[in-house]
């Protein structure tokens, strides 16, 4: 079997919550653990400066994600875990790739699209307040995947366009220079478990309603205990299929657990009862991965140590390959 190489970019903005966890974070982490695979996770940070001035909230960032993955069992021995600023190669990358890549395609990109209508709507100028890096952020995304010869590159639905720029963008490249780049798939998980918040809507930051991941246990259980329900007595049943509570349940108990919750449920389980168990489950799931991300949090130097390591696993396939490129579009000694 030919050996996949499957890439995952994780952007550093915000602290992440227990959707992140459900619906990202866990099934990454278990698929890296494919023999089959050989895997790649970079921290997104050059993306991170197209939505964040401020710089300490970009570092903190960093460091909670990557103390998260770490924490929550992501293997730098078993995969290359970098951070993005730290492969210049990614970068250089990008500049040739801009060179030729179509403007017309950049204007077509959803997110610059929803930039430039919110304008119009407002009554401003098109592009105002319109950064060259938001416009170019599918030619770097494009230089992150292309640098590692990504053969898969899960995403969610509202980044299926920036992979086909991708592929665009490898496939031009390679009918001027040579088979030179992977052309990458987009791998679109169509059962992704999506979290409601405490509200029922989506879990989302826009929506204020998120369950942070890492709160201390009795934080956990009070936002657990805010979680909105409706106003059925102990004894009444009540309905799996329209509780916010038993979604996020489920999300975290087994085949069994999830039964034993449904019968509960037709039962007329008290909503006071069923949030306990709810906050007992996840507390238990997450327990010593947070004593291990407080670990990591407080030795900020350990991380970078892994940060580092992957920094020159990364490069030791980035650096030759960059030379190849560069060879390839004309950069090259003269004698």
């Amino acid at each position: 079997m030919t050996q996949q190489t499957v890439l995952t970019g994780i952007t550093t903005t915000g602290s992440p919550h227990l959707g992140n966890y459900v619906g990202a974070i866990k099934p990454a982490i278990l698929a890296s653990r494919d023999p089959g695979t050989d895997s790649y996770f970079f921290l997104a940070d050059y993306h991170a400066l197209i939505k964040s001035h401020d710089p300490e909230a970009v570092r903190q960032s960093t460091l909670e994600i990557a103390a998260t993955w770490l924490a929550l069992g992501l293997d730098p021995g078993r995969v290359t875990f970098y951070r993005q600023s730290d492969v210049p190669e990614i970068t250089e990358l990008a500049w040739i790739l801009t060179c030729h890549t179509a403007k017309g395609l950049m204007n077509r990109a959803h997110a610059y699209k929803a930039a430039v209508q919110e304008n119009l709507d407002a009554g401003e100028d098109a592009d105002f307040g319109i950064t060259m890096g938001l416009f170019s952020y599918p030619v770097l995304m494009a230089a992150d995947i292309l640098m590692f010869k990504a053969h898969k590159v899960p995403v969610g639905r509202d980044q299926v366009q920036h992979l086909e720029m991708a592929r665009d963008i490898a496939q031009r490249f390679n009918h001027h220079f040579g088979e030179l780049m992977v052309v990458p798939e987009a791998v679109v998980e169509e059962h992704v478990a999506v979290l409601p918040g405490q509200d029922g809507r989506k879990m989302s930051k826009s929506y204020d309603n998120t369950i942070p991941l890492w709160l201390p246990q009795k934080q956990l259980r009070k936002a657990i205990m805010k979680i909105v329900t409706n106003s059925l007595e102990p004894g009444e049943p009540k309905d799996p299929a329209d509780s916010a509570l038993f979604t996020i349940y489920a999300a975290f108990a087994s085949e069994e657990q999830r039964a034993e919750m449904r019968q509960a449920y037709a039962d007329g389980i008290a909503w006071g009862q069923a949030k306990q168990q709810a906050f007992e489950l996840i507390d238990g799931e997450l327990a010593e991965a947070r004593e291990r991300y407080q670990a990591l949090m407080a030795t900020p130097a350990e991380v970078e140590g892994v940060l580092e390591t992957g920094r020159d696993k990364a490069r030791a396939f980035a650096t030759p390959y960059m030379a190849d490129i560069r060879h390839a579009v004309g950069i090259r000694p003269l004698a």
